[in-house]
């Protein structure tokens, strides 16, 4: 059975650092995974997620993101493989991979740019879901990016098998689809909130004990704030973590300035304010420009960051 308690409540989807010449810096990218666990901005890590932009990374690619992070980490914190691709073939050997390498859990994300059926969806994941029957699977629904929902029924359906046991939900453009989830599947099924602006919206759906925690970008740099934010709210003290989530709402949304949908550039060039190397992103996405990288910095020094 899925222990959500294993994985804690701040799952941080590790940003890929890049060096100039576009290769995964391995070097930079142990030393973040360290930083997150040594200053407890992380209970868990998520690997090659789309804060860590998969989506340009090769199979070779991701298996040594994993290898540097396990081998970072040590056993400090628990690690959840990102395997999904647009390839249920590659999707489902990078999971026996993950497999193979000692994961126990993988973030699956529905395929993109193919808009599958909602029939096509539940073949998919059930087609990776028997492929690595020891393997815990979340599947991550991101409409955003991959162009489809994962609608409330499928997932039920899907919950239906024994390893498909969580689902990571990006809530902001469908923030009441978290209830359909819910009312769909198990009471043992566990949801993550996946956008860092819907936090405590998530866990106002559905409590302390059927959703597990954010998949949160933003817990890079102030992973102990969401974590207090999260226990002010189950505390009962909701006038006081919706102040939180107001404060923090603005650095948050900044990071999508100019049209960005993907927030890892400038998450990037936010850790760099704070003297931790995340490297460059992957063309096509590009760095902040100065006038970006001075909006964040603002947002930042106004949060208290600088």
């Amino acid at each position: 059975m899925f222990d959500k308690a294993k994985y804690g409540r701040i799952l941080v989807p590790i940003l890929t650092p890049y060096a100039a010449d576009q290769s995964v810096d391995h070097t930079a990218l142990k030393k973040l995974a360290v930083h997150l666990v040594d200053n407890k901005l992380c209970d868990s890590l998520v690997l090659s997620g789309t804060t860590g932009e998969f989506h340009t990374q090769r199979f070779e690619e991701r298996v040594a993101i994993f290898e540097s992070v396990k081998a970072a980490v040590a056993g400090r914190v628990p690690l959840i493989a990102g395997v999904g691709s647009a390839s249920t073939i590659e999707t489902a050997a990078l999971a026996k991979k993950a497999v193979e390498m000692g994961f126990d859990t993988a973030m699956v994300v529905a395929p993109y740019y193919t808009k599958p059926t909602q029939r096509e969806l539940y073949a998919h994941y059930t087609e990776i879901a028997r492929a690595v029957p020891t393997l815990n699977i979340m599947v991550y629904n991101i409409p955003i990016f991959t162009g489809v929902n994962v609608d409330p029924a499928t997932l039920g359906a899907l919950a239906t098998l024994p390893n498909i046991v969580a689902v990571k939900e990006e809530a902001e453009l469908n923030p009441k689809q978290i209830t359909g989830f819910l009312n769909a599947t198990p009471e043992s099924f566990i949801i993550y909130n996946g956008d860092d602006t819907m936090i405590l919206e998530a866990y106002a759906q559905g409590g302390d004990r059927r959703i597990g925690g954010v998949i949160s970008g933003a817990s890079h740099a102030v992973g102990n704030y969401i974590r207090t934010m999260i226990e002010t709210f189950l505390a009962g003290r909701i006038d006081e973590a919706a102040g939180m989530q107001r404060k923090l709402y603005p650095l948050l949304k900044i990071m999508g300035q100019n049209g960005r949908t993907n927030p890892a550039p400038l998450w990037k060039d936010a850790m760099k304010l704070l003297g931790v190397d995340a490297g460059i992103p992957r063309r096509p996405l590009s760095a902040g420009t100065p006038e970006e990288v001075a909006e964040v910095r603002k947002a930042m020094v106004t949060f208290g960051l600088l």
